[in-house]
């Protein structure tokens, strides 16, 4: 769908005059420096509402988990419980084939909370006039920058100072060469999370949106079956791409 062309632009144009109050204190964007208005809003309000709904998600699968003698026997159809565990643990399996089992118990919290933001984020992009909090950078960014601080931050409790050594490289005398490559490979990684997602969710909903304009019944279909391999490949590479960023992080000094 284009920007802004979502039931939700339709619900905030109620409160345009509030946000766009709020929207001149912010003043202008960092990145392209344009002033915003009231519908910049709607990526960060759709993003909101994914959040809420992922925690509502969880509030009632872990209920259905409350009952120790009941957890352990699997419901006979498909439940929003078997989805959300056969779903955590395909990448519970993924991580652990990235780095030890140890590490990715540790380390999934937020490896899961990406795939589960990601994949419902996503997921939106199969109905037009729904929000696609993934098809805004802004939305995309932010996600990629909270993994990119989070791998750095664990990387340096685990391995302290030998984190920034292994950026020098194996010679003392190459640290002036290889440490800029380094931070700029480092500093790209935030970079190609973002922009992959957000373009090709983008333009899913985008292609969606037009077919949907042009037949309404049937001949969608199959851009829409197309959009579920979109949408299940990118959770899987931004999943993958975090796991493989902390693994990488985290990896002893010794076996660099």
């Amino acid at each position: 769908m284009p920007e802004h062309a979502s039931w939700l632009t339709l619900l905030l144009a109620h409160a345009k005059d509030t946000l766009n109050h709020n929207a001149d204190a912010i003043g202008n964007t960092f990145v392209a420096h344009h002033h915003p208005d009231w519908q910049s809003f709607e990526p960060i309000t759709a993003s909101i509402i994914i959040a809420v709904l992922v925690i509502l998600v969880a509030l009632s699968v872990k209920a259905r988990l409350a009952d120790a003698n009941k957890a352990v026997v699997p419901d006979d159809t498909l439940t929003l419980r078997t989805f959300m565990e056969a779903f955590l643990g395909y990448f519970y399996d993924l991580a652990k084939s990235v780095m030890d089992a140890e590490r990715a118990k540790k380390y999934f919290p937020i490896i899961g909370t990406a795939a589960t933001f990601v994949f419902f984020s996503n997921i939106m992009a199969l109905f037009p006039g729904l929000p696609v909090a993934t098809s805004s950078l802004n939305v995309t960014l932010g996600c990629a920058l909270v993994v990119f601080l989070y791998f750095n931050m664990v990387g340096i409790q685990t391995n302290g100072m030998g984190y920034i050594k292994h950026l020098m490289g194996p010679k003392w005398w190459l640290a002036p060469l290889i440490l800029p490559i380094e931070m700029i490979s480092l500093c790209v990684r935030p970079i190609t999370l973002a922009v992959r997602l957000m373009l090709n969710m983008a333009v899913d909903h985008l292609i969606l949106g037009i077919f949907l304009a042009l037949v309404a019944v049937l001949v969608p279909l199959p851009v829409m079956a197309l959009g579920i391999v979109v949408v299940i490949v990118q959770t899987l590479v931004f999943t993958l791409l975090t796991s493989i960023y902390i693994g990488l992080a985290t990896e002893h000094e010794e076996h660099h």
